[in-house]
């Protein structure tokens, strides 16, 4: 093992959770580092364990085409409005460049991906926030195609499965990223006048707009453990009230606990749980 000589990015988001230890001479990436219990497991096994640490249990993002492909049936779904690029409505200074950079970084056009295929042999529309794009922040196209998405599953009368992972509104485009929350809420409710079954699937982090739009507004509201979820962070609300608050707030186990989060639902049991729940609806 002692060609194991560096240490590449395993996340794009500022704060890595993983880090991979790459064999120099043939580039093979052979054990993961967990960075909250610094211990070292074989990728093998993260990825077997749905990158979810095989020892601590924290939970790694993961891209929504790969979240993708463990819900739906092999070969059995189809990209919507893969053609919906960022834009830069306002003109905000270096936005551009960034946006190019998250296009390389992570080979979407946006944070959102959306598509119609099967899970378990029932037809669903699927929509999912990746975190990798600037912390699945809500803009003026993320805002579109997920409301073009809502309105798909209303049209074609799919159950609407949502997985929201988000950082908030993208500051970048101000007014325009806010006014998303109104109009992805607006597609909700016309999709609930249908009579469409709606399940809200929350993942770590899902803040800011998003949870004050369409994360929170689901049939039934499913989990994934230790997920942070909520509309300001932790430390500014303390710092708003000037109080402690209880422990582990805003997690998902505390919001369970308080009615908010209907279950938690864990990675490897996230296609199960959704079967089963389609199933029951397609009976009723």
């Amino acid at each position: 093992m002692g060609s194991i000589l560096k240490t590449a990015s395993f996340s794009f988001s500022k704060k890595r959770e993983i880090s991979e230890e790459v064999d120099q001479k043939d580039g093979e990436t052979l054990f993961v580092t967990c960075k909250k219990c610094q211990r070292r497991s074989m990728k093998r096994l993260w990825k077997e364990n749905y990158y979810v640490c095989p020892i601590c249990g924290k939970y790694q993002s993961i891209s929504a085409h790969y979240r993708m492909s463990l819900i739906f049936d092999p070969g059995q779904y189809k990209e919507l409005y893969a053609d919906m690029k960022a834009s830069d409505p306002m003109n905000f200074p270096e936005y551009a460049q960034k946006v190019a950079k998250q296009k390389e970084a992570t080979g979407l056009e946006e944070a959102a991906v959306a598509a119609v295929g099967r899970i378990g042999g029932h037809k669903a529309t699927v929509i999912v926030l990746d975190s990798r794009f600037f912390m699945g922040s809500m803009s003026s196209v993320v805002g579109e195609k997920v409301t073009k998405a809502i309105e798909y599953a209303t049209k074609k009368k799919t159950p609407l499965i949502i997985f929201s992972a988000s950082g908030g509104a993208r500051m970048q485009e101000g007014i325009y990223s806010l006014m998303q929350m109104a109009k992805t809420s607006a597609a909700v409710e016309e999709f609930n006048a249908s009579g469409g079954l709606y399940i809200s699937y929350l993942t770590h982090p899902t803040t800011g707009g998003v949870t004050a739009s369409f994360a929170t507004l689901g049939d039934i509201t499913l989990a994934e453990p230790g997920a942070l979820i909520g509309f300001a962070g932790p430390r500014v609300i303390e710092q708003t009230i000037h109080k402690k608050l209880p422990k582990g707030f805003q997690k998902s186990e505390y919001l369970e606990a308080h009615g908010f989060v209907d279950k938690i639902v864990p990675r490897n049991e996230m296609r199960q749980t959704i079967i089963q729940l389609l199933e029951l609806h397609e009976k009723k």
